[in-house]
């Protein structure tokens, strides 16, 4: 079965794929507004999510990768004060799997977050994480 493909739009006369309306929707959950994630970096997240799940994305799938992203994107403050310390300490916790699954879904989303040089400097240095450009 071919995937099916995401859409930016088009002059206003095309509309945004569903995929990329419920990340940016996600996003603004995870208090990180869509406008501050380029679109490619966008593309590159659902195109993860469709690689990662056999079919579509669930729905529910939208708001745990954005929290994740955001979490990299905005840092621990700002995640605790917007989702509160339940969520933080599980979305660290995801991270910190992350690290010992290094091809895993989870690994790839901090990956692109620190390729795209939208990681929080508090992420990188608090997880050591590096990478061969940066």
């Amino acid at each position: 079965m071919a995937r099916r493909r995401s859409s930016l739009g088009f002059l206003g006369r095309f509309g945004r794929s569903a995929d990329l309306r419920a990340l940016d929707e996600a996003l603004r959950a995870a208090d990180l507004h869509p406008a501050l994630v380029p679109e490619g970096v966008k593309l590159t997240i659902v195109n993860l999510m469709k690689d990662h799940w056999p079919d579509e994305p669930p729905a529910e799938a939208y708001p745990h990768v954005a929290g994740l992203f955001a979490y990299c994107v905005a840092g621990p403050g700002p995640c605790d004060r917007a989702n509160g310390r339940d969520r933080r300490l599980e979305i660290e916790r995801r991270l910190e799997a992350a690290l010992d699954v290094p091809d895993g879904f989870d690994a790839g989303i901090v990956l692109l977050a620190l390729h795209a040089r939208l990681i929080s400097a508090e992420i990188v240095d608090r997880f050591g994480l590096e990478s061969e450009d940066r």
